[in-house]
């Protein structure tokens, strides 16, 4: 999947509105909006740091010699 590009914008948008939507509903703190604004943002940038790593090592032509 291409960084940035439409796939990853639409993952990106519906990762956002799933974490939001959790945390909004099933929260009774009174500031419900600010941390599930908080929550869904980081899981977009972890998921968005996920796709990095995963692009930047599936074109690696020399993995390491003792990986495990």
């Amino acid at each position: 999947m291409k960084l940035f590009g439409k796939n990853h914008i639409i993952i990106s948008i519906i990762t956002f509105v799933i974490l939001f939507l959790m945390n909004y509903i099933g929260n009774n703190q009174p500031d419900k909006i600010q941390s599930a604004l908080m929550i869904a943002f980081a899981g977009v940038i972890g998921l968005t740091i996920g796709l990095f790593i995963l692009k930047k090592g599936k074109d690696d032509k020399t993995p390491p010699p003792d990986f495990d």
